[in-house]
C-alpha cells in the first residue's frame, strides 16, 4: 500500500537537469522545448548570488539566438563595451575597439538571464522547475543512473528519470558521488572582486592595468555600477580581507591611471567589501557513466580569463540539445542514450581543451615577472608596437569572442 507521505512519492520525468545555472536553464528550455518531460532542480530559491559571470561574448549571445530566445535576450538589461583599453599604470599601450565586430560582448544581469530563460521553459507543458531543492546523491540500479535523491522544502524527495545531466558548477554534487577521474591545470592567482556604484568614464570602456606581477581590470554593469577585480596570488586573501574596502583601495591605487585613481577615492565608502573567487581550471576525462552526463563548469572548470564559464556552459546546452533532446524525444533506448551522450563530450572536448590551454597564457604572461613580462611592462612603446601588442591581442582573443568549433542547434 503506497505512503501517504509525500516526500516518500518519487517523482518521474524523462529527464531530470540538476543545476538551473546558464547550461542548466538553456538546457532545460530547449529539452522542453522539443516536447520533453523535464525537471529542473535548482538549489537556491533565486538567482541572485555574490558573483555571477555577467560577460557575454558572442558565441554565447550567438547560443541564445540559436534557441529562438533572441527577442526575449535583446530586452533584458545590458550594456555594451565599445572598447577595451590596456593600460600600464598612468600609459595607455593599446585600445581595442569593439564597436566594428559582428556581436559586441555583452555584460547582462545573470539574474535576469535565467529567469528569463526558466519563464520562456514555463510556456511548454513539460517543464517543471523546483527551486529550494539540494540534490543529495545519485540513485542507482544495475549499475545505471536513474535519478537523483534530494532534500526539499518539504522533506526528501527522490526525482527519478530516464537520464540525468548534472549542471551544478564546479562544486558538482553529482561530480563527487560519481567519482569522476579529472585532470586540474594548476592555477597560481585568484581574483579579488568588488563593486563601486556609478560609472567610470562613459560606461562604455573597459580597462586592465597590468604590471610587473599584478593585474587589474574594470568595467560596467548595467546595474549602474562597475566591477573590479584586482589579480592575486593564490592563497594570500587573508591578507586584502584585513585591509578591508579602505585597504584594498590603498593597494590598488598606485598602479592604476589619475583618473581612475580619483574615482576610486571618492568612491572609498562606496566599494563593496572585496570578496574572493577561487580560480581553478579543470576537466573531467570522462563527462559520462550509464544515464548521467555533466555539461558546464561541473564537467570542467573554467579559469575566469576571457570570459568563458558562461559562454561554453550554453555552447554546451546547445550541443546536448542536440544529441540527448533528439534521443530522449525519440524515446530511444538506453544504449542509444548513453551514446549520444559520449557524442556530447567527443564534439564538446576540442573547444574546452583549447581554451582552457589559452586561458593559461594571459597570467603566466602578463602576470610573471618573467624577462619578456618586464620588458613591456617597463619599456616604453612606440607607435608600431603597439600596433603589434594590439593586432597580436585581437588574434590571441578571438577564440574567445567566437567559440573554436561550429556549435548550431539542430531543430
Amino acid at each position: 500500500m503506497p505512503s501517504d507521505d509525500p516526500s516518500s512519492t518519487p517523482h518521474s520525468s524523462r529527464a531530470i537537469v540538476v543545476g538551473a545555472g546558464p547550461a542548466g536553464a538553456l538546457l532545460a528550455y530547449l529539452l522542453a522545448r522539443r516536447g520533453v518531460a523535464v525537471t529542473l532542480l535548482e538549489r537556491q530559491t533565486d538567482f541572485s548570488r555574490e558573483f555571477r559571470g555577467e560577460v557575454l561574448m558572442p558565441s554565447g549571445i550567438t547560443a541564445l539566438h540559436e534557441a529562438g530566445l533572441r527577442q526575449k535576450f535583446n530586452s533584458l538589461p545590458h550594456q555594451t563595451l565599445d572598447t577595451v583599453e590596456l593600460f600600464r599604470a598612468e600609459r595607455r599601450l593599446i585600445s581595442i575597439p569593439l564597436a566594428n565586430i559582428d556581436l559586441q560582448p555583452l555584460i547582462v544581469p545573470q539574474a535576469a538571464m535565467l529567469e528569463m530563460i526558466v519563464a520562456e521553459a514555463a510556456k511548454f507543458p513539460g517543464f517543471a522547475l523546483e527551486r529550494g531543492t539540494t540534490v543529495r546523491d545519485l540513485i542507482s540500479e544495475n549499475d545505471r543512473v536513474v535519478g537523483v535523491r534530494a532534500d526539499t522544502a518539504t522533506g526528501p524527495r527522490d526525482f527519478r528519470a530516464d537520464f540525468v545531466i548534472a549542471c551544478d558548477g564546479r562544486a558538482s554534487v553529482i561530480r563527487k558521488r560519481a567519482a569522476f577521474p579529472q585532470d586540474r591545470i594548476m592555477q597560481g592567482f585568484d581574483v579579488v572582486w568588488g563593486h563601486i556604484p556609478g560609472y567610470f568614464l562613459d560606461g562604455r570602456i573597459g580597462r586592465a592595468y597590468l604590471g610587473s606581477g599584478h593585474l587589474l581590470f574594470i568595467y560596467p554593469s548595467p546595474e549602474g555600477r562597475m566591477q573590479v577585480g584586482w589579480i592575486i596570488d593564490k592563497g594570500t586573501f587573508g591578507d586584502i580581507r584585513k585591509l578591508g574596502a579602505e585597504g584594498w583601495i590603498s593597494r590598488m591605487s598606485p598602479h592604476v591611471s589619475a583618473d581612475l585613481r580619483k574615482f576610486f577615492e571618492s568612491n572609498r565608502d562606496a566599494l563593496a567589501h572585496p570578496f574572493l573567487l577561487d580560480v581553478i581550471c579543470e576537466r573531467l576525462r570522462e563527462w559520462t557513466a550509464p544515464g548521467l552526463l555533466l555539461i558546464g563548469d561541473a564537467a570542467h572548470p573554467m579559469s575566469p580569463v576571457g570570459g568563458q564559464g558562461i559562454n561554453v556552459a550554453l555552447r554546451d546546452a546547445i550541443v546536448t540539445g542536440n544529441h540527448l533532446g533528439r534521443a530522449i524525444a525519440m524515446r530511444s533506448d538506453a544504449a542509444t542514450l548513453d551514446f549520444a551522450a559520449r557524442n556530447i563530450q567527443a564534439e564538446r572536448w576540442p573547444e574546452i581543451v583549447t581554451i582552457q590551454d589559452l586561458q593559461q597564457l594571459g597570467p603566466r604572461f602578463l602576470v610573471s615577472n618573467s624577462l619578456l613580462s618586464r620588458i613591456i611592462v617597463s619599456t616604453p612603446m612606440i607607435a608600431f608596437a603597439k600596433l603589434f601588442l594590439r593586432n597580436f591581442f585581437a588574434k590571441q582573443f578571438d577564440p574567445f569572442l567566437h567559440g573554436v568549433t561550429r556549435v548550431q542547434l539542430e531543430q
